[in-house]
């Protein structure tokens, strides 16, 4: 996709109640009034959060189910997500608490051995699953250099239920801006456990996959205000 395909809106410029990008069917609408346009994947709707990026090259699953995401729109800076696809193993919890992903590149199909699931491990597929919202095909080198000079601006990431479907980008400014934001919000009660549970995984190995611990040598309790899955996995292979 072009630059004139996918523009960056600067704030103040986009005027009309809706507008419309050719091309796309989604966008990432910042509350300063800066507009990403891109191409929606995963599933259909909107959602507001606090948007920050992560360098991470591998791991995106992992990033993805990570608690401490929790409110958070995630901004990948390496281009090609989802080429590793996803399986039921790299989860760090079972409900994701981050609010949606943009990404610079189309998701292709799975070139991964461990790819498994939602239409063959494809991260799309997944997404959907998780009712997650993302967006691809936005220049994230832009968007991360916003971020990274003004600070973690609020937005609201949506995607359209059709190609021609408009965006009305002043109601969702609108909505970024009356979004209170992340400061003071008591995000571990979202991501706790409901109840207590006994753990006993281990870590993943190539051969086997994941332990079971067997003979214990400590007796360890963990407070899970949002643990991720492989801390505890941690503490049972010690």
């Amino acid at each position: 996709m072009t630059d004139a395909e996918n523009p960056v809106i600067p704030a103040g410029t986009a005027s009309r109640g809706k507008e419309f990008s050719r091309a796309a069917d989604a966008a990432l609408v910042l509350a300063g009034g800066e507009v990403f346009w891109g191409r929606g994947t995963g599933a259909v709707g909107k959602a507001v959060g606090e948007v920050c990026f992560n360098t991470s090259i591998t791991g995106y699953q992992e990033i993805l189910t990570d608690p401490s995401y929790a409110g958070q729109i995630i901004t990948f800076t390496f281009p090609h997500i989802g080429n590793v696809g996803t399986n039921a193993e790299d989860l760090e919890t079972t409900t994701p608490a981050v609010r949606g992903c943009v990404l610079r590149a189309d998701i292709t199909q799975p070139a991964n051995w461990r790819a498994s699931g939602q239409r063959g491990g494809h991260l799309d597929g997944w997404l959907k699953s998780m009712n997650l919202v993302a967006v691809t095909g936005v220049d994230t080198r832009r968007l991360t250099r916003l971020i990274r000079d003004s600070g973690a601006p609020t937005g609201v990431i949506v995607r359209a239920p059709g190609k021609d479907g408009a965006i009305d980008v002043d109601a969702l400014r609108a909505e970024a801006k009356a979004w209170p934001g992340l400061e003071g919000m008591d995000l571990a009660r979202d991501v706790t456990c409901r109840q207590t549970y006994a753990w006993d995984e281990t870590e993943w190995a190539l051969a086997d996959g994941f332990g079971k611990l067997e003979n214990p040598k400590f007796h360890v309790v963990a407070v899970d205000y949002g643990a991720k899955r492989n801390i505890l996995r941690c503490l049972a292979s010690a």
